[in-house]
């Protein structure tokens, strides 16, 4: 790596912390974001005082320009973006309050924009970047009552491979990771059927792991990907065959 310094923001999620610890296993210097102290003191209890943590609200604009103007300052030698972090805010259509749609958006894709414009130049001077995205296989597949997440999720994909296209001369690979059903605290509130039911649809009959992502964003993010860019990478045990 030319530089051992990775942004990844949502890192005390399920998948979030998995990554978290992979790059950290692997002497990395973790910048980290949340938008609640008590999370960051707990990735900072976890990680320690070595690493750099930022307070960081994704649906409040302000908050993100104050993030990116600092750490763009603090830290130009970033080598690697993890763009982690997103919410849920489900409904059906007919039932879905318009800031329901625009908060999704907001934390899921506007963030991103805002995020790789103030980090970009910095990567662009330093001639070397890798940015990951986490979109999701609902950005395929689309889901009842998640019309927002799924239009958030989709927006990456295509915002990502045309920002590959921008920067493929400058040495920045910009690639997306889409998981499948991962095991979190949302599949272990499904109760027995419903996992049945999942699980039917997926050929390795399994839920995929947090470290299955963390383990495909890091090689993304390494220089054994050196020629891959641009792509949506599919990580859900064989559900989605596109």
């Amino acid at each position: 790596m030319q530089s051992r310094k990775v942004l990844i923001t949502g890192g005390s999620g399920g998948i979030g912390s998995a990554i978290c610890d992979k790059f950290y296993s692997n002497k990395f210097k973790l910048i980290l974001t949340s938008s609640s102290e008590e999370k960051l003191q707990s990735l900072k209890s976890k990680y320690g005082i070595e690493h750099y943590y930022y307070k960081l609200d994704l649906l409040n604009k302000e908050s993100i320009e104050n993030f990116t103007s600092n750490a763009s300052n603090d830290h130009k030698d970033i080598s690697v973006i993890i763009n982690n972090a997103g919410i849920t805010y489900d409904n059906l259509l007919f039932r879905m309050k318009s800031n329901q749609w625009t908060d999704v958006i907001k934390a899921n894709l506007d963030s991103s924009f805002y995020i790789l414009k103030a980090f970009l130049p910095n990567m662009v001077a330093n001639r070397y970047g890798k940015i990951v995205g986490i979109s999701s296989v609902i950005a395929s597949t689309g889901n009842a009552g998640q019309s927002n997440y799924a239009a958030s999720k989709s927006g990456l994909i295509g915002m990502y491979k045309s920002l590959s296209l921008e920067f493929s001369k400058r040495n920045i690979n910009i690639n997306i990771v889409s998981p499948g059903f991962i095991i979190s605290a949302m599949t272990n509130k499904l109760n027995e059927n419903q996992k049945n039911n999942i699980l039917a649809k997926i050929p390795m009959n399994r839920f995929g792991t947090p470290e299955d992502v963390a383990n495909l964003v890091y090689f993304l993010s390494s220089d054994d990907s050196s020629y891959i860019t641009g792509q949506n990478f599919n990580i859900n045990g064989g559900m989605l065959m596109p």
